[in-house]
């Protein structure tokens, strides 16, 4: 008899497991509720951790030495998010992680990551095709910055992140655009 452990099924969406991998995957994320407002990871903090969003949404930014914040990511339901660098790396975080949407993540440090790839190996394969895709979309953003309109890069983040300006600020959008709030309310009046 084959269990079914849901935030499993939904992390690793189309993976089938045994009761024994069920109960593994459990053991090695936890899960954390976050308040709107609230600082996952500050710059500078060592990051051990890999956050799957369940629900809610959270932004990565980059706070630049003018004190200019650049909004790096946002991450909504089904999304990975942390200070990737510092992850991999086990070194200080250069970006800030803050829920600007009440939320439910799954966390799993490097070690537990590292041991479900051992223990379930398709589940490195899973994961490594989701990073690939989450590159070649980095990729992607870096380009459409060095050669898209904002208005264009405005209707990608749309369609990247649809619905999402219900719950988010003005200034996040801008700054994740590279614009100001003002250009920002001047190109949403031509989608109206």
């Amino acid at each position: 008899m084959n269990i079914d452990n849901p935030i499993a099924s939904e992390i690793f969406e189309g993976l089938s497991f045994t009761n024994q991998e069920y109960h593994l995957i459990a053991a090695k994320f936890e899960q954390i509720n976050l308040k709107k407002g609230e600082m996952l990871i500050h710059t500078k903090d060592i990051v051990y951790n890999q956050y799957y969003v369940h629900s809610g949404c959270l932004r990565a930014y980059f706070i630049d030495d003018s004190g200019k914040e650049h909004t790096v990511q946002f991450a909504i339901k089904d999304w990975w998010i942390t200070d990737f660098t510092a992850f991999f790396t086990t070194s200080k975080a250069l970006m800030n992680i803050e829920c600007i949407q009440d939320a439910i993540v799954y966390k799993i440090s490097q070690n537990n990551t590292e041991h479900l790839y051992v223990e379930i190996p398709k589940i490195e394969t899973y994961i490594r095709k989701k990073m690939e895709k989450r590159f070649a979309a980095f990729q992607k953003r870096i380009l459409s910055s060095l050669s898209q309109s904002a208005k264009e890069r405005y209707k990608s983040f749309l369609n990247t992140y649809p619905g999402i300006e219900r719950n988010v600020k003005n200034y996040h959008i801008a700054s994740y655009l590279g614009i100001t709030a003002e250009s920002l309310s001047r190109i949403r009046k031509e989608f109206t």
